[in-house]
């Protein structure tokens, strides 16, 4: 099972990889978290995102989950970025015998920033995302802050609130829930190609906006991110430390992308 699931997670990793050839001159440094820098008017780039996350299952075989994601990224200006998402996919295999590959949903997100990181104390951004899907809707709301130390160090929070809503009609939601989450990150430049660090992920479900129906989630895991020319990819590993049946005992992200 031990060497299936690796099996999986390499030919994930290589696909991914795989869908970005050179890339982008606006770099992400973390796998979960944003940094508060947008690009520049005009610029425009594509980012396509690859997510594994592995769950156990008491009893049963274990869950494989593959997310996927296309999105294009433009600088309205210099502060206003605007990403959309072309489509978000996601391939779920139990066994051999149980998997299928669906279409989540589209989307767009606006991240305009306050403050710059690089001539400011403090950087800042809000972020704001709509997503569609067959029969749910989704808006999230981030604000966005980062730290750097020097020219080699970063550090980043963002605090998150998301709302969903579902239903069989796309016109008559239903259900409704929400889910308040932070990230925590810090990233160090070894050279100007290369930096590694850590994020932290802490998650509040609130089933129909009930705050005490599920436990929190809390994930660590380190980061590395690539840079060579306009090329850049991120990845970051993320382990489950609560230990909550359901939710994933691991999740890897990887990010890769290029501008024109």
């Amino acid at each position: 099972m031990l060497n299936r699931s690796l099996f999986r997670l390499a030919t994930f990793v290589t696909t991914a990889a795989a869908l970005t050839l050179t890339a982008s001159a606006y770099e992400r440094r973390f796998g979960y978290s944003y940094e508060t820098n947008t690009m520049p008017k005009g610029g425009l780039e594509i980012e396509n995102w690859g997510t594994w996350k592995h769950t156990g299952v008491p009893g049963e075989s274990h869950l494989n989950t593959f997310q996927f994601r296309h999105e294009l990224e433009y600088g309205i200006t210099d502060r206003l970025q605007l990403g959309v998402y072309l489509f978000d996919w996601q391939y779920n295999g139990r066994d051999e015998e149980h998997h299928h590959a669906r279409w989540e949903h589209s989307g767009a997100e606006l991240i305009y920033q306050l403050s710059n990181p690089n001539t400011s104390w403090l950087g800042s951004a809000v972020y704001l995302e709509t997503l569609v899907g067959e029969n749910s809707f989704e808006l999230e709301g981030k604000l966005l802050l980062q730290k750097n130390l020097g020219k080699d160090f970063r550090a980043v929070a963002n605090l998150i609130l998301e709302a969903e809503w579902e239903g069989e009609e796309f016109s008559r939601y239903d259900e409704a829930e929400g889910e308040f989450a932070y990230t925590l990150g810090v990233s160090y430049d070894l050279n100007k190609h290369f930096s590694v660090g850590a994020e932290f992920l802490h998650e509040l479900p609130m089933p129909e906006w009930q705050t005490n129906r599920d436990p929190w989630h809390m994930f660590v895991g380190p980061n590395a991110s690539l840079r060579f020319g306009k090329f850049f990819a991120t990845a970051t590993a993320l382990f489950q430390v609560t230990n909550h049946e359901g939710e994933p005992d691991v999740q890897v992200r990887l990010i890769t992308g290029f501008d024109f």
